[in-house]
């Protein structure tokens, strides 16, 4: 059986998340956990499905992600574990709902319109 690949999505960060039975070792893109998000507040971040499940320790999460920054790449990373342990176990769903865990966060940069220098700021006004 093929492995199952599971995504998360924020900002313009799209993480793929494999989760395996094993020991609780985390890679993020080859790398070790520790190595890839060295702040302890994304490590935390990332790992919140498993605390809140009570599953620490006992998954093995490969993950591969890219694009947008540490915050966008963690919170991503975090939807991708939150969806796999819902595949593997139905009952962890009210868990991870009250945690807010299973909603993918909407919002995006809005695009710069021409004739300002950014997305909402205008050009200095001059009346004289």
């Amino acid at each position: 059986m093929a492995e199952q690949i599971y995504l998360g999505r924020r900002k313009t960060s799209v993480a793929r998340v494999i989760l395996k039975s094993g020991s609780g070792e985390v890679t993020v893109n080859g790398k070790k956990f520790e190595v890839a998000f060295p702040q302890m507040f994304y490590r935390q971040d990332i790992l919140t499905p498993l605390k809140v499940t009570q599953t620490e320790g006992t998954y093995d999460v490969k993950v591969n992600v890219r694009g947008g920054g540490p915050t966008g790449q963690a919170q991503a990373i975090r939807l991708g574990i939150a969806r796999a342990l819902l595949d593997i176990n139905p009952e962890f769903r009210t868990n991870l709902k009250q945690e807010g865990l299973l909603t993918r966060d909407p919002r995006m940069v809005e695009r710069k319109k021409y004739g300002q220098p950014k997305a909402r700021k205008k050009f200095q006004f001059s009346k004289r």
